[in-house]
């Protein structure tokens, strides 16, 4: 809940306000460059707090960034994910919690969304399994 008012209060639920931000040649908003300074503050503060303790909530032990997480998959997958949400104005937080307004951008958006983690569902056990370097 908190989560979603502050999506709301800060704009990040209008679509055209994020393609504002993202178009600094055609009446560029960078009021949404307060909400990332904010969440990363918020991000610093409470990650310092966190891993001070012996081990987070629901798992036995911090894991670690394995060692070769960097590859093809990855890049590809965020620049999909960049992609998507750049065009359409949403990404997933704030595309959930205009979804139900029937917003019809934001509706075709988390429809979309949706439709891509099913296809990643099918077609993702299907490529090369992952190798260690």
């Amino acid at each position: 809940m908190l989560f979603a008012l502050g999506l709301g209060l800060s704009g990040m639920t209008d679509a055209n306000k994020v393609i504002a931000f993202l178009n600094p040649f055609g009446g560029w908003d960078p009021s949404l460059a307060f909400v990332m300074v904010g969440a990363i503050g918020a991000h610093m503060t409470t990650r310092r707090l966190i891993v001070r303790r012996p081990a987070p909530l629901y798992e036995p032990a911090f894991s670690a960034v394995p060692h070769g997480a960097i590859d093809a998959r990855l890049i590809a997958g965020a620049g999909l994910f960049g992609a998507g949400w750049g065009l359409g104005g949403f990404c997933p937080g704030p595309g959930v919690v205009s979804a139900p307004n029937l917003g019809p951008s934001a509706v075709a958006f988390v429809g979309c969304m949706l439709l891509g983690m099913a296809i990643t569902r099918v077609f993702e056990p299907r490529l090369p399994e992952k190798t260690s370097p």
